[in-house]
């Protein structure tokens, strides 16, 4: 059978089918600004899903925030494993970051059970504990979501895209109107996956940039 064997060469030709897609069907689409258009389609990549053109969410400061804390070094704070495995780890340590999960972590195991919250709202009590310049990167957990807001603490930003049914609409609802540096998915859909895809995305035209 005759089939592209090379990874490069596949994630190439996908991306140059998902912009003939989306000339083809939505021509008078434009993006807000090429940072803008490798996420949203490095989305649809990951998902071959382009609702993402319409749902994806932007606060008007959150590339500009998000790519400094990046670049100047942070730490990424996820709410699964998944979303840890996904991220990019040896291109994000060029730029000075790292990437932690905590949700397995015996500390947060154990408050989550004395509390009686979610590991994912321990998780996120735990990282602001910690010093340095914070970024938080959720897929999955509208508890993890909400807990943040419920802090207000002061942090780089938030890529919020929790996925599902109860309270993922709600969260992501409650981060756009927050005031945060966001990228949000709004309505239920969403993901670890995508999670992983936007910060690789930012991470991959950061690259390009140097």
């Amino acid at each position: 059978m005759d089939y592209l064997r090379q990874p490069q060469a596949i994630e190439a030709k996908s991306f140059v089918m998902i912009g003939e897609i989306i000339q083809q069907t939505r021509p008078d689409y434009r993006f807000a600004s090429p940072l803008h258009e490798a996420i949203v389609k490095r989305a649809i990549h990951t998902t071959a899903d382009f609702d993402w053109l319409d749902i994806l969410w932007f606060s008007d400061d959150a590339l500009i925030r998000l790519c400094s804390a990046l670049r100047e070094g942070c730490t990424i704070y996820t709410d699964t494993t998944m979303a840890l495995s996904g991220i990019n780890k040896s291109l994000l340590a060029q730029f000075g970051s790292e990437v932690r999960c905590y949700i397995s972590d015996p500390r947060v195991v154990r408050e989550a059970q004395e509390q009686g919250i979610t590991r994912s709202m321990a998780a996120v009590d735990l990282a602001l504990t910690e010093a340095g310049k914070k970024v938080f990167v959720f897929g999955n957990a509208p508890t993890a979501l909400f807990r943040l807001l419920e802090h207000n603490a002061d942090i780089c930003g938030v890529v919020g895209v929790p996925v599902g049914f109860v309270g993922a609409v709600e969260s992501k609802d409650a981060l756009a109107a927050s005031g945060l540096p966001a990228i949000a998915a709004l309505g239920r859909k969403g993901g670890s996956n995508v999670a992983a895809a936007i910060v690789n995305a930012m991470l991959y035209q950061m690259r390009g940039a140097q």
